[in-house]
């Protein structure tokens, strides 16, 4: 934030009065600011989400908490808060500890005075430290921009070291380009033709011009044209300088020759660089060189003497900046003539211009003559602003990227200061099934398709409305000056319909859908980022309710996301701490009314809310990555069991285990090596495992999971598609899967006696299941007309409530113990 509005201070401190003196400190450092007063870690916590610190003062050791355990945390959240140690009594050692830690920097509570200037130093290094990563982002993406010119380009930061340079400018100093990032810009230039004032503090000019002396590596010196431009964010605030450079040594050998002949040419090579001029300003008479007037599409002859000639040409909107400047030269108040300008070709296009020269002066002073050079610096001017574009624009789609969206962002929040009545809405757009159209069709296509959606949203917009590209499928829109959140919906209603239309990209024709969340600007929102947070909170909401479809924020989805984020935070922290259980749901054969085997179902015992099922914490799982760890846990956890119960009970030799593979696993390219590891770490017979897959896996790709399928029936385990019914599958690619049996989904089973559909639903996958050459598990059997029904039907095996729940490993022993038989 910036340094000079309102700071939310963050206080680490048990004792009330000693928190205090801290904020009367900050008072009287003349410092804006709220503040929050904690003194143990889950209030911590909560107030890192809440109250979003612009800085923490922390005691470095509490009754309950301490500084150490708050660094700690920060770096868990991903937090990088500036955190100065405000202690009683510390170490030189623990505060080098702290430091090292993460914190800013530390001060004794005795010396308050230097608090102030602690707080507005830690501030400006974040700053700084967040500028020096954008502008380093922007010139990745811009360097192929600049790496096509002849001209030598250097980018510098506020401390003049080179953190970019192309390859043309480390040849023309004899370097490679790796030698030179890092370094101080001096290494180009020998001691005497140092400019410190200029390269010092950048923030007190704009573009500076010069020709001086570079050298080289290997120490001989060269003449050099050097112009700069400041590079500034959003803000207005530098975040650093791009030089070109130019060796102009035949230019320099071209202006001594010239120097030697006539008095004309000589005072014109004082600023020659490609056309040339000279002014007498007695008879205000004009020559222009051939090469001046060829420059703009005239012939020799075609030009005359007048000054109309020159000024005539020139854009409206810069013709007094070219006359100031060279009033100024010829009064003596610059050193010489130098200004930018656009001139009109011939052809009636306008070329950028950089004209220099020099006055010649009488004895007392006076200038009677004026000559000097232009030269034409159109393609510079357009990489300059290509790099300006490319730094707030999506190189793809053309569209605002999310630099220049957080600065509309941040206009329109000043908006809301000046007038009482504006408000504004942020609708959050992600794409619902882009990975899967981008991995099947290719990159290629996706990337088409990204830029045919960005076209149809513009179309979408009002004049003054923003949309921008902020992520691979995601886009944001700023809707400006709505007058009430109804407003907001038609927006978004709009869009879905638009981008759920089909695309034609070159031989496919592709669908897509979207989920927006919206998010209406209010005196609550004090940034922009909270605002964006809570538009996406109910993107999300908008996705997990069915996706194409729009969702408006409300508090509770705020609670929901920060209690997900603690669910997150807790589950990644659940295989260590072995809070995962595994509970066995008893198959029984209905042939011999035996138990046939168990099917592994995941419980979490959580230490807090107890114990939690699965379809409250799988979802977050599969969207977070943590299934593939979660599902390796209860694979191996499985295998082993089984391998015990296969050792105690030698009779039962057609017992086997079922583990159910999510759809993130699937997709896993080492998914085959994971469970071929298992199996022989646990030494199980491969036999006695099964894999379950649901139907809706299977058809979401259904080529990708046949290949993976193949693959795991060669390891010699059984495989089951689960929830089957429910997934639409195509029989073009049932027949082909390497499945050997068909699990109904229990919404059939469980409404088997309500009505009669039902059992031909059941009946129709059986006949089909069996036609196949797959078995049939009924899943859901809860009464006694359901099992008497499905046994009917020729179904080999079922689960359910009627014969057992899930039931821990203790249990599961007993029920093979005492010869379960139904």
């Amino acid at each position: 934030m910036p340094i000079n509005s309102e700071l939310s201070v963050l206080i680490l401190e048990d004792v009330a009065s000693e928190a205090g003196l801290i904020e009367d400190a900050i008072r009287n450092a003349n410092i804006q600011f709220v503040s929050s007063r904690v003194d143990r870690k889950d209030s911590f916590l909560k107030e890192l989400q809440s109250f979003s610190p612009d800085i923490i003062l922390a005691e470095y050791s509490l009754r309950e908490f301490d500084a150490m355990t708050a660094l700690s945390l920060l770096k868990e959240q991903g937090l990088s808060t500036p955190f100065i140690v405000v202690s009683g009594s510390i170490s030189e050692e623990t505060a080098v500890e702290c430091m090292k830690a993460g914190a800013s920097d530390y001060l004794f509570k005795g010396k308050l005075l230097r608090l102030g200037s602690a707080i507005n130093g830690a501030l400006e290094k974040q700053i700084s430290r967040h500028e020096k990563e954008r502008v380093e982002e922007a010139l990745r993406r811009l360097e192929k921009a600049v790496e096509s010119m002849n001209l030598g380009v250097t980018i510098t930061d506020t401390e003049n070291r080179i953190i970019y340079t192309n390859q043309a400018d480390a040849v023309m100093h004899g370097y490679q380009r790796q030698e030179l990032l890092g370094q101080d810009a001096r290494i180009f230039a020998p001691h005497a033709f140092w400019e410190p004032a200029r390269f010092k503090d950048p923030k007190k000019l704009r573009t500076w011009r010069r020709d001086t002396i570079n050298m080289r590596k290997d120490g001989s010196a060269f003449p050099v044209q050097l112009i700069s431009e400041v590079i500034s964010n959003g803000s207005g605030h530098p975040i650093g300088v791009v030089t070109t450079c130019e060796d102009i040594t035949d230019r320099k050998r071209a202006e001594e020759a010239l120097r030697q002949s006539e008095e004309r040419y000589a005072a014109a090579a004082e600023g020659a660089n490609d056309g040339l001029w000279d002014w007498d300003l007695d008879s205000d008479e004009f020559y222009f060189s051939v090469r001046w007037k060829a420059m703009l599409g005239w012939k020799e002859n075609e030009i005359g003497n007048d000054p109309q000639e020159w000024f005539g040409k020139v854009h409206s909107e810069d013709l007094s900046g070219l006359k100031a400047a060279i009033d100024s030269h010829v009064k003596g108040e610059t050193p010489h003539f130098e200004s930018e300008y656009r001139i009109q070709h011939r052809d009636g296009n306008y070329l950028w211009i950089l004209s220099r020269g020099l006055a010649i002066r009488n004895q007392t002073g006076r200038a009677y003559r004026m000559a000097g050079s232009q030269t034409d610096i159109t393609e510079r001017k357009r990489v300059e602003a290509e790099l300006e574009h490319q730094a707030l624009y999506d190189a793809l789609t053309k569209l605002p990227n999310r630099a220049l969206f957080n600065d509309r962002m941040a206009q329109a929040f000043r908006r809301i200061k000046k007038r009482g009545d504006y408000s504004f809405a942020v609708l959050f757009l992600d794409l619902d099934r882009f990975k899967l159209i981008n991995d099947s069709l290719g990159h290629i296509v996706g990337d088409q398709l990204l830029v045919k959606i960005a076209e149809r949203l513009v179309t979408c917009l009002r004049p003054g409305d923003t949309v921008a590209r902020v992520g691979g499928d995601e886009f944001t829109v700023l809707l400006d000056d709505v007058t009430d959140v109804g407003e907001a919906i038609r927006v978004a209603d709009r869009v879905l319909k638009e981008i759920a239309l089909p695309y034609r990209l070159g031989r496919h024709e592709v669908f897509t859908t979207g989920s927006i969340g919206i998010a209406i600007s209010s005196s609550e929102y004090k940034n922009a980022d909270d605002l964006l947070r809570d538009a996406d909170t109910a993107m999300y909401r908008a996705k997990a309710q069915g996706k194409d479809r729009y969702q408006v924020f409300d508090a509770a989805m705020h609670t929901r996301a920060v209690f997900l984020l603690q669910l997150e935070t807790d589950l990644r922290k659940a295989i260590d701490r072995n809070e995962f259980r595994v509970f066995y749901q008893p198959t029984i054969s209905l042939k011999t009314g035996k138990l046939s085997g168990f099917e592994a179902l995941m419980r979490w015992q959580h230490p807090n809310r107890g114990l939690i099922m699965p379809e409250e914490f799988i979802p977050l799982a599969e969207e977070t990555g943590l299934i593939i760890p979660i599902g390796r846990w209860i694979l191996r956890e499985a295998c082993n069991q089984m391998r015990r119960w296969a050792r105690q009970f030698p009779a039962y030799r057609g017992l086997t285990i079922s583990v159910n593979l999510s759809g993130v696993q699937i997709r896993e390219p080492d998914l085959y090596v994971q469970i071929d590891q298992i199996l022989k770490e646990t030494r199980l017979d491969p036999g006695t495992l099964t894999l379950e897959i649901t139907e809706s896996v299977v058809m979401e790709d259904a080529q990708a999971a046949t290949r993976s399928l193949v693959q795991l029936k060669s390891l010699g385990v059984r495989l089951h598609i689960d929830d089957f019914g429910t997934g639409y599958s195509s029989l073009s690619y049932l027949h082909r899967l390497p499945v050997d049996t068909l699990k109904i989904d229990k919404s059939f089973v469980s409404r088997i006696g309500m009505d009669q559909e039902n059992v031909e639903i059941v009946g129709t996958i059986a006949t089909l299941a069996h036609n196949l050459g797959m078995e049939v598990i009924a899943e859901g059997v809860e009464t006694a007309i359901q099992l008497s029904q499905i046994k009917a039907l020729n179904c080999e095996s079922a689960q359910g409530f009627y014969f057992s729940k899930p039931m821990d490993s203790k249990a599961a022993k007993t029920l093979i113990t005492t010869g379960f038989h139904w």
